[in-house]
């Protein structure tokens, strides 16, 4: 039944690819016709559910309808529903019918009305849905894998975290929600909790608050929590549509999950007086901010401080240039060593982002008490990326491929570690240095390696030539990226 319904929604949008409809426009249509369909479902019994959903539009006005009719109804009602408040608006803001073959859209509204969704269980709904976000960020063209973060790097990072039942977990830049529903999958998992009734009230309604800019992503994370059994119709949206940049919301949270956009600088494009679109680097002038800069992750990295609880707890994946740039970055990394309990970094390996030539990190920090004495007293690094590759088709990052750093992380209990790395075994890729390594360090760069690259001694031995090439096209678009913001800052 299940793959059955997987094959069914996966061959339409087969169909639909060939008519050059887009992946990410295919989800954005299911994504609409489903919430109305499941809206429906609710309003039934056994549900009877009160729902706010107009009586010219509600699912029979679209079913009985074909042909030009049926259109010109469906683009009526998202523009009628791209301006209600709640769950409702938030879905359908700004939303436009991108399927223009009204015989398709007919077959789309078929394909979803034979079914009783509400009835599946979330993981049946999630994993369909899931399965087509994964394929919209593969489709490269469309930028969408920015969004997207691989889930068994989300799986690992929440496994190392372990959230607790009744805490609250936050992301400033949620994307379609991959750090939600992993820390649900492991907060409803009966080997670590056996929730109760008010457990999982507050997981469902409390426990996740979402930003995430881009409008068409902040809908695909609605509706992903939608079907994996977060949030509700009639309750606030879990996602807020905003730059959470812009302001300290006063909110604060146990948990705070994420990887904010790659690329260096915020930035505002605005039109001149010649009529030209030109852009400024955007500063947020904060006052809970320790250094002022265009550097779009130190301000992530600021803001997510901020977020935290006074014992709360973050994993954050951070570009290089966090770890080793000077001016704010210098300042940001300090004070993070002086006020959080700045534990551990892994370094991630190269070929597992969709956007090419990214090398970044996970840090893992717990906020701390006010405190005259640094309160990271030692790092822990585990070297993920030294001869080690992986590419996005043919050698994908797997969650087994994680298992050894969750074991060195030891969740249990963090302060019971054991290097692996010594004089004696120097390719350990476990090892940890002392506060006081670190800030004599230069600028207290936290981009620390010791591993020997084996590529550029061991020429007998070299990877398969694509890997190679990949290797070769990463780090060329990486510096390519790099010259970009030096032609800007330069133009300017």
């Amino acid at each position: 039944m299940t793959e059955a319904l997987v094959s069914k929604v996966w061959s339409y949008c087969n169909v639909l690819k060939d008519d050059g409809v887009s992946y990410g426009d295919y989800l954005e249509q299911l994504t609409y016709l489903l919430f109305l369909k499941m809206a429906d479902e609710y309003s039934k019994p056994p549900y009877n559910r009160k729902i706010d959903i107009p009586k010219e539009y509600r699912w029979e006005t679209i079913v009985s309808k074909r042909g030009a009719e049926l259109e010109t109804h469906y683009v009526s009602l998202l523009r009628e529903f791209g301006q209600k408040s709640g769950m409702l608006g938030k879905i359908f803001f700004k939303s436009q019918n991108k399927i223009s073959d009204p015989a398709k859209l007919f077959r789309i509204v078929q394909m979803i009305d034979q079914e009783s969704w509400v009835k599946l269980g979330s993981d049946v709904k999630g994993d369909i849905y899931e399965g087509l976000l994964e394929k919209n960020a593969e489709d490269t063209k469309s930028g969408a894998g920015q969004y997207f973060t691989p889930r068994a790097l989300i799986k690992a990072i929440v496994e190392c975290m372990r959230p607790e039942p009744e805490k609250t977990i936050a992301d400033p830049a949620c994307g379609t929600g991959g750090f939600f529903l992993a820390a649900y999958d492991f907060l409803t998992n009966k080997d670590n909790y056996q929730l109760n009734k008010d457990e999982l009230q507050f997981l469902k309604y409390k426990t996740f608050k979402g930003w995430e800019i881009v409008p068409n992503t902040a809908r695909l994370c609605l509706m992903n929590l939608f079907l994996h059994n977060i949030g509700d119709l009639d309750n606030l949206a879990p996602v807020e549509r905003a730059d959470s940049l812009i302001a300290d919301n006063g909110l604060r949270f146990d948990y705070v999950l994420t990887n904010p956009p790659f690329g260096k600088k915020s930035s505002m494009t605005f039109t001149n007086e010649e009529g030209k679109d030109e852009s400024e680097d955007l500063i947020y002038n904060r006052q809970d901010f320790w250094a002022t800069t265009s550097n779009k992750q130190l301000n992530f990295v600021q803001h997510i401080h901020t977020m935290l609880k006074v014992d709360g707890k973050a994993a954050v994946v951070v570009p290089d240039n966090v770890l080793f740039e000077g001016g704010a970055g210098e300042t940001v990394r300090k004070k993070l060593l002086e006020t959080t309990d700045l534990h551990t970094i892994l370094r991630l390996p190269t070929g597992i982002f969709y956007k090419p030539g990214v090398k970044a990190n996970v840090i893992f920090f717990d906020n701390r008490p006010a405190s005259k004495n640094a309160q990271t007293k030692e790092v822990w690094i585990y070297d993920f990326r030294t001869n080690i590759h992986f590419t996005l088709k043919k050698n994908t990052l797997k969650y087994e491929d994680i298992k050894e750093f969750i074991e060195y992380y030891n969740p249990a209990n963090r302060h019971k570690r054991k290097e692996m790395w010594s004089e004696k075994n120097p390719e350990g890729r476990w090892r940890k240095f002392a506060h006081e390594q670190i800030i004599a360090r230069d600028k207290t760069s936290l981009d620390i390696f010791w591993l020997k690259d084996k590529s550029l001694t061991d020429l007998d031995n070299l990877p398969d030539p694509d890997v190679l090439a990949t290797e070769i096209i990463e780090n060329i678009e990486a510096g390519l990226e790099s010259f970009k913001g030096i032609i800007e800052k330069l133009g300017k």
